[in-house]
C-alpha cells in the first residue's frame, strides 16, 4: 500500500502475536507495547540526517557521525499512544514530547480534542505521531491537522495495527505523511474496532476493562 511501511521484523511480529492473545496480562501487554515501540522507532528513524564532528577517542582524534539538526518530537495521542513512549525515549532520550489529548465519540466515531501541548519550535523538528491503533483514522488525522496548525512540517505516523479504512481516511486528509505500522489487518467492525485486532489498546494497557 503506497505511503505505508509495514515493519515486518520477526521480533516485532512475534511480540505483536503475543499482544493479540486475549489472555495476555495488563503488565505483559504494556511491556510488549514498550518493546515494540522501541523497535519500530529504530526503523522510523533510519534515515535521520547525519553530520561529521571532531572527537578524540582514547587512542586518536577522528571525525565521527552524529545526528544533525534539532531533536525529535514524539507526539503520543492520549491515552494509548503513551504506551510507545517509554521504549522510544530509552532509544532517543533527548527527544522532546508533545501531548495530544483526543477521544473517539462512541456515537459518531469522530475525534474530540481535550488537550494539546507541544514545543514552540515544532516547525523545525521531525515529529513522530504515535497511536497504536489506526482504526477509523479520525483521531490520527485530527492530531496531524492540529500539529500542522502549530507549524509542524515534517511528520510521520507510527502505529501498531492499521485497518485499510483508517489508512484511506488518514491518507485523504494527509497524503504527505508516511505511515509506519507493524500490520495491516482485515477491516473494521460496526463499532470501529480493528478485526482481528487486539481489542482496545488503551483498556488493555491500563486495565480499565
Amino acid at each position: 500500500m503506497q505511503g505505508v511501511i509495514v515493519v515486518n521484523h520477526p521480533l516485532i511480529q512475534h511480540k505483536l502475536t503475543l499482544m493479540r492473545d486475549k489472555n495476555r496480562s495488563t503488565k505483559n501487554f504494556r511491556e510488549l507495547l514498550n518493546e515494540i515501540g522501541m523497535l519500530i522507532c529504530y526503523e522510523i528513524t533510519r534515515d535521520l540526517p547525519i553530520e561529521m564532528i571532531d572527537i578524540e577517542t582514547p587512542i586518536a582524534p577522528m571525525k565521527a557521525p552524529t545526528i544533525a539538526g534539532k531533536k525529535l518530537v514524539f507526539a503520543p495521542i492520549l491515552r494509548a499512544g503513551t504506551g510507545f513512549l517509554e521504549g522510544m525515549l530509552n532509544l532517543v532520550p533527548s527527544a522532546r514530547v508533545a501531548h495530544i489529548g483526543l477521544y473517539r465519540d462512541p456515537e459518531t466515531l469522530k475525534s474530540v480534542e481535550y488537550y494539546f501541548k507541544a514545543p514552540d519550535d515544532i516547525d523545525q523538528r521531525l515529529v513522530i505521531v504515535m497511536d497504536p491503533m489506526l482504526a477509523t483514522g479520525n483521531s490520527a488525522a485530527a492530531a496531524v491537522t492540529r500539529l500542522k496548525e502549530r507549524g509542524a512540517k515534517n511528520i510521520r505516523l507510527m502505529t501498531l495495527l492499521s485497518a485499510p479504512e483508517g489508512i484511506q481516511t488518514f491518507q485523504r486528509a494527509h497524503p504527505d505523511v508516511q505511515i509506519w505500522t507493524a500490520a495491516i489487518d482485515s477491516h473494521l467492525n460496526d463499532h470501529g474496532y480493528i478485526i482481528p485486532g487486539l481489542g482496545d489498546a488503551g483498556d488493555r494497557m491500563f486495565g480499565t476493562k
